[in-house]
């Protein structure tokens, strides 16, 4: 499939041939989609909004609402203030959300638009509200997207009265609504009252009612937004994309921020029990420690299996952090670690762990793609990969074993609704990468070598 892949491996500048990341209003699109009773809108094009829409959609396998300018050449040209006026009426009439999301892309970035003065101009019903963002989709990633249209959202909602409301803000970042789950019910058996910002679950993971409902029972509420002001202390998860935001909430609001790494695998998990356990001043419960003995057992059972074996992991970069750690810890070699989003925080980060783990001859690499990923692993093969679908063309001409693991993964189901965080996501990550690799063994192992027992 992708055999005419060349071995040698020349610098890139202005060309990226498979790219490890997709644009920025797919980001804006589902930070939106985790606030209650919010219509995402993109200032464009239909195709832009109906691209965005896809991808949302054939990852989470489930509708992602989404509304759109409806571009053509004249607004192009001479800009698209009509459009969204016309737009932001019609949405309140026919579809009633509580919020509307507005999110640029390259047509109306180009073109200038001044969205905060449209907004300023506009008739907004009664009890409505309409935010927006900037998102241009020739720079940055989704994930510059996301963290965008969170601040956003806090720059024309969030307040402060002054005075605590007794509740701990955590940003989890992009991860899937299962793994905000595990990290809501962790903050729950730590006794942490907390708003969680934005928060998917229970919107691109409701459950099947036999009815259809635009707005499904989650979502952050736009009172809680509001609320994020009132704070007593943010816990920001992932260290790439938790900055912008974490950092607007402390200067504008003055609320105490810790920023760390997406919670995968043990050491990183601990962090963010620990910051949790430093606001509730409780005990760790017996439910949690058990949680965390069974991943490492299950570490120590599989050991034979992983360790010393070479791994390449992409997608996300805090995913990809977390991914990393996990996987030195489990005693592979991270030989191969990139990302798209192009924050070289992100490759300090993985050298970091490189030599935190006295690994060396690995490479770590961002705005980096699956191109550039595929001609290393030409030269140099491993033995599995890690990362989102589009590795396994990659995959299967190298013939490797293929975990799939973060955004997007378009070819199997269940994965949005089951954690890679946590010490439960931990255990099956381990699981995951433990099975493909012993599959491979069996597959390839001598007819006295195929045992029952491994």
């Amino acid at each position: 499939m992708l055999d005419l892949t060349p071995k040698e491996v020349k610098e890139r500048s202005a060309l990226r041939i498979n790219p490890c990341k997709t644009c920025q209003p797919v980001g804006a699109m589902y930070a939106a989609l985790g606030v209650k009773r919010c219509m995402p809108h993109s200032h464009g094009s239909q195709g832009c909004c109906s691209y965005h829409r896809t991808v949302l959609s054939r990852h989470f396998k489930e509708p992602a609402i989404a509304s759109s300018s409806s571009f053509t050449e004249g607004a192009s040209v001479f800009g698209g203030r009509s459009n969204i006026n016309t737009s932001v009426k019609n949405i309140f009439d026919i579809y009633n959300p509580d919020i509307i999301a507005i999110h640029s892309t390259c047509l109306s970035e180009t073109i200038g638009d001044d969205l905060g003065s449209y907004i300023m101009d506009m008739d907004v019903p009664e009890g409505k509200t309409v935010v927006h963002t900037n998102t241009p989709s020739y720079v940055g990633s989704h994930i510059n997207g996301y963290f965008n249209m969170m601040m956003g959202f806090m720059n024309y909602l969030t307040q402060s009265t002054g005075s605590s409301n007794g509740k701990t803000a955590v940003f989890p970042g992009w991860v899937n609504p299962g793994d905000i789950r595990e990290m809501k019910r962790i903050a729950r058996l730590m006794n942490v009252p907390a708003t969680f910002f934005p928060d998917q679950s229970g919107v691109l993971d409701a459950p099947m009612t036999g009815k259809y409902e635009y707005y499904p029972e989650g979502g952050t509420t736009i009172e809680e937004i509001r609320g994020l002001g009132d704070s007593k202390g943010l816990i920001a998860l992932g260290e790439i994309i938790g900055v912008e935001p974490a950092e607007l909430l402390k200067k504008k609001w003055k609320v105490p921020s810790t920023l760390l790494p997406m919670p995968v695998g043990v050491s990183y998990t601990d962090a963010y029990v620990s910051a949790l356990q430093k606001l509730s001043k409780a005990e760790v419960p017996a439910e949690l420690e058990a949680e965390r003995g069974q991943l490492v057992d299950l570490m120590l059972d599989s050991h034979q299996y992983t360790y010393q074996m070479k791994v390449a992991i992409f997608g996300d970069p805090d995913v990809v952090i977390g991914l990393t750690s996990l996987a030195l810890e489990i005693g592979m070699i991270p030989k191969y670690v990139i990302t798209g989003t192009p924050k070289e925080e992100f490759t300090r980060k993985i050298e970091a762990l490189f030599a935190k783990y006295g690994v060396t001859g690995c490479i770590a690499k961002a705005n980096s793609d699956l191109f550039e990923l595929h001609q290393w692993i030409k030269n140099e093969p491993v033995d599995l990969m890690i990362g989102s679908t589009y590795g396994k063309q990659i995959a299967r001409a190298e013939d490797i074993p293929f975990v799939r693991a973060g955004f997007p993964v378009l070819d199997r189901y269940g994965g949005t609704l089951l954690p890679i965080v946590g010490y439960n996501g931990g255990i099956r990550l381990v699981e995951k990468i433990t099975g493909a690799l012993m599959d491979r063994f069996d597959r390839d192992c001598a007819d006295e070598d195929f045992e029952i027992v491994m």
